[in-house]
């Protein structure tokens, strides 16, 4: 009789979530989040407004930190992804101040910031 167990998903779920805490001490954008923002439901106006102040905010919170902007992928939008292209669009004029690193998320549902 051999022993097999019988919760396989069990023991790779536990080594996905050991793989995931290690750090890639070479990319900016790896490790922990310090703030989140989800901007589903929003409108642009509401970004324009919303995302400047609370990136600042973030930034005086966690000097050095990782911010993690949700925007959705953008899929059931009319026409194409709204928010996620103004927030690019955002990152991307070097208005918001001390930004050091930025770029989509590994979903692509959203970006990663350091500051």
């Amino acid at each position: 009789m051999s022993h097999r167990p019988l919760w396989r998903g069990v023991a790779l779920a536990q080594r996905r979530r050991q793989l995931a805490k290690r750090r890639d001490p070479f990319d900016p954008l790896d490790g922990p989040v310090s703030e989140t923002l989800d901007l589903h439901g929003f409108r642009a106006a509401e970004v324009r407004e919303q995302l400047p102040p609370f990136l600042a905010g973030a930034r005086k919170r966690n000097p050095g930190g990782l911010v993690h902007i949700i925007t959705g992928k953008g899929r059931s939008s009319p026409g194409g992804p709204v928010i996620k292209t103004l927030v690019r669009t955002l990152l991307r004029s070097g208005d918001i101040a001390g930004v050091k690193e930025w770029n989509e998320d590994p979903a692509g549902g959203g970006f990663l910031i350091r500051f």
